[in-house]
């Protein structure tokens, strides 16, 4: 994403212009419309080696030529390089943010645009990644600012190599310990990067499987330092790297594990492209890449990639859009392309020439200047969030279900718009929801007294969870004791299902076996379950055979657990939105009627749940508190003054609390049937 530094070539490489102008127009492209080019994402994985290749070539120029590396110097160079631009993108998105999206992502907003400033958004969306209650975030409109904090973490080490390549160099070493020191690198990289790629959602973001891209256009520096290929061979090497960087491009999707294995056709096709270097003759690679247009685009490519991202998102968000139509994505990359030439021109190129930043502590100055400058924005978005307030809980305002399907008069929503996202089960701040990557419950949960008369065990995944606020309600007043054995995205069946990120889910598989055996142990009173009806099995896309398979491992491992005479409670799947409810909400609170979902829409998947019961005949029963969500004819957003939704598919710690004497009589009902 950067341009090299002032100074950095001696000899300047128009085709690696070019090839920026290609890096961040794949990027535009697949933001723009991921169909158009499904593996546009992989222009950021050409910008890291074309990064690690300039970089390397200053650095490697500057100790070959001075016998030292000033990292002083060179940390001023990237200062004055990124930052400017970096600051005046940040600054005018979150001005822009105040005022156009909507409340309920103020706050996440915030805190990314801090991130970013500081370069560690990789490492937020990192944690966000496996943060199961944060699965459904709308993305910020600085998210992209995650490429740029790769780029600069690993440049905190990089350097250093050569500092102790400079001193080894005076100690006799050569540069085939240079190669060793960055080829170990590159080698620990890209197998951690192979290793953790499809089982850890934070390995998109992390700068340990990254860098090997970056050290791949270093290596390849010190090696075009020494020499050049022959013509023959860059002729069809140049083309071949072109090639694969657009097939890339064209034949990944957001299904294709990555980085991992899958990036070494984009990463290798870029350093191919620049080994190729500039051949004679308009049959090069080099001809269309060193156009007037190409080497333009190239120009205004970091540019273009800081402004083009919070562009989409903040239209995206005044439109209310999922999607750009054709002409507006038209003018998104318009006004992104003028934008990006007048930060060039008026940013970018004044403060490399009149070099603003000169040594090391101008360099600490100014980063810290920026942060805080970024912060001082981002501190106006709390501003306004925290305008919004507190709402008080009021029993006698916020009744939930009891004014389901009659007119209410509408007072401030319990919880607020900005809370209900995090009105939670407190489960989960009890660490009670075990990970998807656990395979057996090794210390579950427990609530209520020890000596209890009767044990109810809750199990599924989290649209069981979200039940354990009305059965808690239910268990302090019966003297009931819950157990918990709840997993993340893991339904209780013996089909073998998809994970969150589309591969076989073997630990769910596992550790709904383990439930079984520790349920032969408990031997409890009671055993209560739900599962959300978009887990599919990981067997077949069919999506008439989905219900039946699903169904069939539900009814052979809820009838090992009968077998022992533990009566089974199935309560069918809560309706589920389409759509961010508590953004809609948040933007209709003084008559969010409009946010409701028609009924068959909420429900427009049947429930194998429904299957399993009838397989199991007499030994499990279903309850189904549908009618407490929807009229006949829609299912609200908000009833009674309470939000129903904390995201598109679970309910409000709050609203399931108030259902707590509604599920009580069901399932006292129930069990008459069993």
């Amino acid at each position: 994403m950067s341009s090299a530094p002032a100074g950095a070539e001696r000899r300047f490489r128009p085709e690696v212009q070019g090839l920026r102008a290609v890096a961040v127009l794949l990027v535009l492209v697949y933001h723009l419309d991921p169909d158009l080019l499904p593996g546009g994402y992989v222009g950021v994985d050409v910008f890291f080696v074309i990064s690690g290749f300039l970089i390397t070539s200053l650095l490697y120029r500057e100790a070959m030529g001075q016998g030292r590396i000033s990292v002083a110097r060179f940390y001023a160079r990237r200062v004055r390089r990124l930052l400017p631009a970096a600051t005046v993108v940040l600054v005018a998105t979150g001005t822009a943010s105040f005022f156009l999206l909507p409340v309920t992502r103020l706050t996440d907003t915030m805190w990314q645009l801090v991130a970013s400033a500081a370069y560690v958004e990789n490492l937020y969306l990192a944690r966000q990644s496996v943060d199961y209650l944060a699965a459904e975030v709308a993305p910020s409109p600085v998210q992209h600012f995650w490429s740029l904090s790769v780029e600069e973490q690993f440049y905190l080490v990089w350097p250093l190599l050569f500092v102790l390549w400079a001193l080894l160099r005076r100690r006799g070493a050569g540069t085939a310990t240079l190669v060793l020191l960055l080829g170990s690198l590159l080698a620990a990289s890209l197998a951690w990067s192979v290793l953790t790629t499809g089982g850890e959602p934070s390995a998109y973001f992390l700068p340990t499987t990254r860098a090997w891209e970056l050290a791949v256009g270093g290596l390849l520096a010190v090696g075009l330092a020494h020499g050049r290929l022959p013509e023959r061979v860059r002729l069809p090497l140049g083309w071949a790297g072109l090639a694969a960087i657009v097939a890339s491009a064209v034949l990944y999707d957001a299904a294709t594990p990555f980085p991992g294995w899958a990036a070494l056709l984009p990463v290798l096709g870029c350093a191919a492209v620049i080994a190729a270097e500039h051949v004679p003759g308009p049959l090069s690679v080099s001809a269309p890449l060193s156009t007037a247009p190409a080497r333009w685009v190239g120009d205004l490519s970091y540019a273009l990639y800081l402004w083009h991202w919070p562009l989409i998102v903040l239209t995206l968000a005044v439109t209310g859009r999922d999607e750009l139509g054709a002409g507006t994505a038209v003018a998104v990359a318009g006004t992104a392309l003028l934008l990006s030439w007048a930060t060039k021109v008026w940013v970018e190129d004044p403060a490399r020439d009149h070099r603003l930043v000169r040594g090391g502590r101008g360099a600490l100055a100014a980063a810290v200047s920026g942060v805080l400058v970024v912060a001082a924005v981002g501190a106006t978005l709390y501003v306004r969030v925290d305008r919004v307030g507190s709402v008080e809980f009021d029993p006698n305002v916020h009744v939930g279900p009891r004014a389901l399907g009659e007119d209410f008069a509408v007072a401030p929503l319990y919880p607020s718009p900005v809370e209900a996202e995090d009105d939670a089960p407190m489960l989960y701040d009890d660490d009670c929801q075990a990970p998807q990557t656990a395979t057996a419950p090794e210390d579950p949960c427990v609530y209520g007294p020890e000596g209890a008369d009767r044990t109810v065990a809750v199990i599924g995944d989290s649209h069981s969870a979200q039940w354990v606020p009305a059965l808690s309600g239910l268990a302090e007043e019966r003297g009931w004791r819950l157990v918990l054995f709840t997993k993340s995205a893991c339904a209780f069946t013996d089909t073998l299902t998809k994970g969150p990120e589309g591969l076989p889910y073997l630990e769910c598989r596992t550790w709904n076996r383990a439930v079984v055996e520790e349920l032969d142990e408990l031997r409890p009173d009671l055993v209560v379950t739900s599962s959300s009806t978009a887990a599919v099995p990981a067997d077949s896309d069919d999506p008439d055979a989905r219900t039946e398979l699903m169904a069939e491992g539900m009814t052979r491992l809820w009838g090992e657990v009968a077998e022992s005479s533990t009566p089974i409670v199935a309560v069918r799947d809560t309706p589920r939105q389409h759509r961010d409810v508590v953004e809609c909400v948040a933007r209709n609170d003084e008559d969010p009627r409009g946010c409701a979902i028609p009924e068959e829409e909420a429900f427009e998947r049947d429930d194998p749940q429904e299957e399993a019961v009838d397989d199991l005949a007499g030994r499990a029963v279903l309850v189904d508190m549908s009618d407490l969500f929807c009229t006949r004819e829609e299912c609200p957003a908000v009833i009674g003054n309470v939000i129903v939704y904390r995201d598109s598919g679970h309910i409000t710690n709050t609203y399931m609390s108030l259902l707590a004497d509604h599920l009580g009589e069901r399932l006292d009902e129930a069990l008459t049937r069993i």
